[in-house]
């Protein structure tokens, strides 16, 4: 098995499609007026994100202490590449995060939607305890830094 997409609820179709497309980088990959776009994160793929207001055209950002989506995480395969699109949306990070396995930056898009973006240390750096099982640890991540690699 493997996650096919994600699809998101927003406000605006044009705010969304522009941050999603232009900010990060997704191609957009078709369209259905004004209530749905299809975006990958390369043209070999019919869509990782939609994006629709089905149901939320105009509506509110989700109130904080609801339940939902926590975040959508997008994994690069460098860090220079996360460095790189980090770059792009640096205005939008709220931190960084170090868990031993990656690094990553958290951001929301315009209508509140969480998003990771991580890469993934190589798995023979990845901390192990005693047993061998994952140390996972949430360290704070020196973002500045980060931004310098791109």
């Amino acid at each position: 098995m493997r996650i096919g997409h994600v699809h998101l609820k927003v406000a605006d179709l044009d705010r969304s499609l522009a941050f999603y497309r232009d900010a990060l980088g997704f191609q957009l990959q078709g369209r259905i007026g004004d209530q749905a776009a299809f975006l990958s994160a390369d043209g070999d793929y019919h869509h990782h994100i939609g994006l629709n207001t089905f149901e939320s055209a105009g509506g509110p950002r989700p109130a904080l202490g609801t339940t939902g989506l926590y975040h959508v995480a997008l994994v690069y395969p460098t860090r220079e590449d996360l460095a790189r699109a980090a770059n792009g949306v640096s205005e939008h990070i709220s931190h960084g995060s170090d868990h031993g396995v990656s690094e990553a930056v958290y951001l929301s898009d315009p209508d509140g939607n969480g998003i990771e973006l991580y890469w993934d240390r190589p798995l023979h750096e990845w901390p192990r305890t005693p047993e061998g099982g994952l140390a996972l640890v949430n360290l704070p991540l020196d973002v500045d830094a980060l931004l310098s690699a791109a």
